[in-house]
């Protein structure tokens, strides 16, 4: 399979195919999502997008690590991490274009 990554300019694009707008507008558009969900992270609120998933910040506390090049023990200090969970909906979509994949390879084989 294949790794594929879309571009913010990708991503722009097809605002702009789709909607309509011009291909300015359309950036803007986008940078404006992506703005907003980066500032409701950055105050500490979870970002939920109906059908897709949701963006919510979880807090580590300090740990001891250890530098694998000298085995030295490290303090890890207490972070917050971003973590995404996938709705059931996108789950079952990735999940279908899978099955569908696996379909057509063994018809042609």
């Amino acid at each position: 399979m294949a790794e594929e990554t879309v571009t913010r300019a990708q991503l722009s694009e097809a605002v702009y195919q789709e909607v309509g707008l011009s291909r300015n507008e359309s950036a803007d558009l986008l940078e404006l999502v992506l703005n907003e969900i980066s500032a409701a992270l950055a105050r500490g609120e979870a970002v939920k997008i109906s059908s897709f998933g949701s963006f919510s910040l979880r807090s580590k506390g300090q740990r001891i690590g250890r530098n694998p090049k000298t085995g030295e023990e490290v303090p890890i200090l207490p972070r917050r991490v971003l973590v995404f969970r996938a709705s059931q909906l996108l789950k079952n979509r990735i999940n279908d274009g899978l099955a569908k994949a696996a379909q057509r390879s063994k018809k042609s084989s």
